[in-house]
């Protein structure tokens, strides 16, 4: 397996049939910015490629005129990363400077998260960098009401580029705005004709400052803004469709202004994970530890993977302390934040929470401190 210097950031670009995935891909893959990409797509006869074919080799890379690879996935995506890998270290390709991995439109896009994420080999030499969920304005909030893998692609989105919205009705994507900010607050949503700037490196490490920024990878000031915004305010929107796939996410911003014990932080992650980990998509989480108080622990985790921690050198602008933002489905409603409280130390409990955990011992004993 090839380990280069720095991992080959990943992109998954996802949304559900018709929003205009390709459409989007086709457009970025013109740009300077994506020379030396390689584009991994579900099944190549499905997908348009705009651009000049110069060499289709038998085993499904193709390199485009541009010097852009495109793959097609004939078996898992960890074989066709991994080949890629194999071909950077034989020297057949030159170094990807990233890779693209466009979803079908049906996908769930956690199982391809999951993949980028949990395979050693994998983790060495790519890097999960974002998510671009691509929502259609004339459809989506339809999409929305009708199918739950389309609201997993917008909640675990980094980025989401709303399109068609010339051909929509204005108070409509007001509200499809709206929605999609209630799924996801810590996304941007940006428009039809977003560029690579704003759609990519979208990671931890910010490569136009040469440097890491915290808030910008987790957005939980946008968690917080968004929250007290609806203050009050009815977040089922009961009174329109009922949003059922909608009312089944949660995002939980964890905050706290002192050092946790890394033995507390792996119990508190080991069991949320043992507990409820199908139903966390996804976790991003900054953390100062006793141990070590100058150099911040790093997590990002999808439901029971999670990826290596990493060791920051130093810390950035900001606070210390601990903060974690998680996306959930279908989790009991306070539970991260009660079982957070209690590993903690400052537990706070009723009987809904504690009868939910009865049948777990571990969680018991940390709710008991």
């Amino acid at each position: 397996m090839y380990t280069p210097a720095a991992p080959v950031p990943v992109t998954v670009l996802t949304g559900f049939l018709g929003a205009g995935k390709t459409t989007l891909l086709n457009r970025l893959l013109k740009d300077p910015a994506l020379t030396d990409t390689a584009v991994i797509i579900n099944e190549f006869g499905d997908v348009a490629i705009d651009h000049l074919l110069v060499e289709q080799s038998s085993d499904g890379v193709i390199e485009l005129s541009d010097g852009c690879l495109c793959c097609t996935v004939r078996g898992e995506l960890v074989d066709t990363l991994a080949d890629l890998a194999d071909r950077m270290q034989t020297g057949r390709i030159q170094p990807l400077r990233r890779v693209i991995v466009e979803t079908t439109g049906l996908a769930d896009p956690v199982p391809v998260l999951q993949s980028i994420m949990a395979h050693p080999a994998i983790v060495a030499a790519y890097r999960l960098d974002g998510v671009v969920a691509v929502v259609d304005a004339v459809n989506g909030a339809a999409t929305l009401d009708r199918h739950a893998e389309a609201v997993k692609q917008v909640a675990v989105a980094d980025r989401i580029v709303l399109t068609k919205t010339d051909l929509a009705d204005k108070a409509a994507v007001a509200e499809l705005r709206s929605r999609i900010a209630a799924l996801n607050p810590g996304a941007p949503v940006l428009g039809p004709d977003a560029g690579p700037a704003a759609l990519l490196d979208c990671g931890l490490y910010d490569p136009a400052t040469k440097s890491v920024d915290v808030a910008r990878w987790l957005r939980d000031e946008a968690l917080h803004a968004h929250a007290h915004d609806h203050h009050g305010h009815d977040h089922h929107h009961d009174h329109d469709h009922g949003h059922r796939h909608d009312e089944r996410i949660r995002t939980v911003s964890l905050v706290l202004d002192r050092p946790l014990p890394l033995a507390t932080v792996e119990n508190f992650l080991d069991l949320l994970r043992s507990t409820h980990g199908d139903q966390l998509l996804r976790m991003k989480g900054i953390i100062e530890t006793v141990e070590n108080r100058d150099r911040p622990l790093v997590i990002h985790g999808v439901q029971k993977v999670l990826h290596p921690p990493v060791r920051l050198e130093r810390w950035p602008e900001g606070p210390r302390g601990v903060r974690i933002v998680m996306i959930t489905l279908d989790m009991p409603q306070d539970y991260v934040r009660r079982l957070f409280d209690a590993f903690a130390g400052q537990p706070r409990i009723d009987t809904p929470d504690r009868a939910a955990l009865e049948d777990n011992p571990l969680a018991i004993a940390g709710f008991r401190g």
